[in-house]
């Protein structure tokens, strides 16, 4: 005999806060560090595989894609022979370096604790 499906009586859940609409961006594999090599102006596509090195093309092409999508990223076709692209941070995506940037000076102090453990 089979158990009946009740009805689910609970209020519909919240929208998602702000902090999940940021994590939802920055925790996509290796967008942070594409955000950190962006805060200093335009890269093309294989200066930011140089700058990122453990980071495949695909991968890399897919979170540029999922960047540009959210309006983090610009995607800019420069008039060049052959043609380059060009990509740059938004001015959202702008907003995103202080947040990185307080995220890697917790990531040292971390890390030097662990140190001193040892």
């Amino acid at each position: 005999m089979s158990l009946k499906v009740r009805k689910n009586r609970s209020i519909p859940p919240p929208e998602p806060c702000a902090l999940t609409e940021c994590m939802a961006i920055i925790a996509g594999a290796w967008a942070p560090n594409v955000i950190w090599h962006l805060r200093a102006g335009p890269r093309r596509f294989n200066e930011l595989r140089l700058d990122i090195p453990p980071v495949s093309a695909k991968v890399l092409s897919q979170r540029l894609k999922e960047l540009e999508g959210r309006g983090v990223v610009t995607r800019t076709i420069q008039p060049t022979t052959p043609p380059s692209v060009e990509y740059a941070l938004t001015r959202l995506g702008q907003e995103f370096v202080p947040a990185l940037d307080a995220i890697v000076k917790v990531g040292h102090k971390l890390k030097a604790a662990r140190r001193k453990e040892l």
